[in-house]
C-alpha cells in the first residue's frame, strides 16, 4: 500500500468516498467498476477532456494522475475497448470515454483521434470500517443491484426515448420534453438506461427540471450489455416510481441496433408492461423509416412521434408523415408542441386539474 495525490477524479467514481490524497495497492481485481489510479502519458487536441465527479469538464494533459474505473466500451462513434483479463501496476491502458472508463482500446473513431494512453499505478483503496487500517478495492456505484432483478411494480406513466444511433438527439429531446411537462405543472423523474458511464445526459435532464435522476452506473455498471440492461432498467423504474412522480422519462443510449442492450430492454416483459410510449430520434429520413420499422416489426411498438435531425425542416417532417404515418416534431425548434403532444398521448393530467375534476 502506498500514498498518491491525484489531480482529477472522474465522474464514474462519484459515489466513492475518496479525496485527492489516496491509498493505492498493487493487487488489482480485473473487474468492471473497480477504481484505479493512472498517469496520463500523452497530450491530445481532440476529445481531450474528462468529466469530473463535480460534473464539470476538465482538460487532461500528460502527467495528470486521475482516478477512473475499469471497464469496456463498444461505441459506434467513439473508442471501443475491452477489459483485460489481468491488470497490474505499470500496464498501459487507454481512457475509453469522457466519464473515466479505462480499458484496452481495440478500435478508435478517426474523428476523435487516438485515445489517451495511461500507466496503471494501482487500485484505489477505501476504508469502510472506522478504526481499521485494512483497505478494500473501491468501486463505482453505491446502489445494490439485486439478482434476480425484481419485476416493475408501478402504475406511473413511462416514456422511453430511443434513437437510430448515437448523437441522434435523444438527450436534447429528453430535456425538451421534461422541460415542457414540468412547465405544465407535472413532476417528472428521469434516468438513462444504457450506454457507458457519463453523467452529462442526466445532468441535462436535471437542468431541464427532472426532480430525481438516475443512471446505470449508480448500480456499479460502467457499460451496459444485453445481459444487464433489462435488470438495470427495472431497478431504475422501481426506484423512481417509489417517489410517485407524474411520469418517468428514460433515455436508451446508443441505437436500436447496438451492443448496449437496447433490444434486451424492449423485449423484457416486465419493462414492456410498464411502457406507456416510445419517442424515436433519428438523424435522417431513411434512418427514421428504418427505426419505425424496427420498432413496429421487431418489438410491436408504434412510436408516438419522431424527432431529431430528421425533423430539422419541413421536408423530413413531410416524408415521415407520408412514409411512416408518424408525426415528426423537432425538439429544438418546437419543444412546446412536442411536449404537449406527448403529454396528451401519455394521458398526463396536471395535478391541479385532476383535483378540480374530483
Amino acid at each position: 500500500m502506498q500514498s498518491v495525490i491525484v489531480d482529477k477524479i472522474a465522474s464514474v467514481a462519484i459515489d466513492a468516498d475518496i479525496g485527492k490524497e489516496l491509498r493505492i495497492d498493487s493487487s488489482i481485481p480485473a473487474e468492471e467498476g473497480v477504481l484505479i489510479a493512472v498517469e496520463i502519458l500523452n497530450n491530445k487536441a481532440r476529445y481531450n477532456t474528462l468529466e469530473l465527479n463535480s460534473g464539470r469538464m476538465a482538460a487532461l494533459k500528460r502527467g495528470d494522475v486521475i482516478v477512473g474505473a475499469l471497464g469496456h466500451r463498444k461505441a459506434l462513434f467513439g473508442y471501443s475497448g475491452h477489459l483485460p483479463e489481468t491488470v497490474k501496476p505499470g500496464d498501459e491502458l487507454q481512457i475509453l470515454n469522457l466519464g473515466g472508463v479505462i480499458g484496452a482500446c481495440d478500435s478508435a473513431n478517426p474523428t476523435q483521434g487516438p485515445p489517451f494512453n495511461c500507466r496503471v499505478l494501482g487500485v484505489v483503496l477505501e476504508f469502510p470500517y472506522l478504526g481499521e487500517r485494512v483497505g478494500r478495492p473501491a468501486r463505482a456505484g453505491s446502489r445494490e443491484l439485486l439478482d434476480p432483478a425484481p419485476t416493475v411494480d408501478s402504475s406511473v406513466p413511462v416514456l422511453a426515448i430511443a434513437g437510430t444511433c448515437m448523437d441522434s438527439g435523444k438527450t436534447a429531446a429528453a430535456a425538451a420534453v421534461i422541460s415542457r411537462l414540468t412547465h405544465n405543472g407535472l413532476s417528472i423523474d428521469a434516468f438513462k438506461a444504457t450506454g457507458v458511464a457519463l453523467r452529462r445526459d442526466i445532468l441535462a435532464m436535471a437542468d431541464a427540471g427532472a426532480r430525481n435522476v438516475e443512471i446505470f452506473s449508480d448500480y456499479g455498471i460502467v457499460c451496459t450489455t444485453a445481459q444487464n440492461a433489462a435488470a438495470l432498467t427495472r431497478h431504475c423504474l422501481n426506484s423512481l416510481s417509489a417517489g410517485n412522480p407524474d411520469a418517468i422519462v428514460f433515455e436508451l443510449g446508443d441505437g436500436l441496433l447496438g451492443a448496449y442492450g437496447v433490444e434486451a430492454i424492449l423485449t423484457d416483459e416486465s419493462v414492456r408492461k410498464s411502457l406507456t410510449g416510445v419517442l424515436l430520434c433519428a438523424n435522417d429520413p431513411v434512418g427514421a423509416w428504418g427505426g419505425v420499422e424496427i420498432l413496429r416489426q421487431q418489438f410491436d411498438i408504434d412510436p408516438l412521434a419522431v424527432t431529431g435531425p430528421a425533423t430539422d425542416n419541413q421536408v423530413g417532417i413531410d416524408i415521415l408523415a407520408q412514409r411512416c404515418n408518424v408525426p415528426g416534431i423537432n425538439a429544438m425548434t418546437h419543444a412546446s408542441e412536442l411536449g404537449d403532444l406527448l403529454q396528451d398521448k401519455l394521458g398526463l393530467v396536471r395535478p391541479d386539474l385532476r383535483k378540480a375534476s374530483q
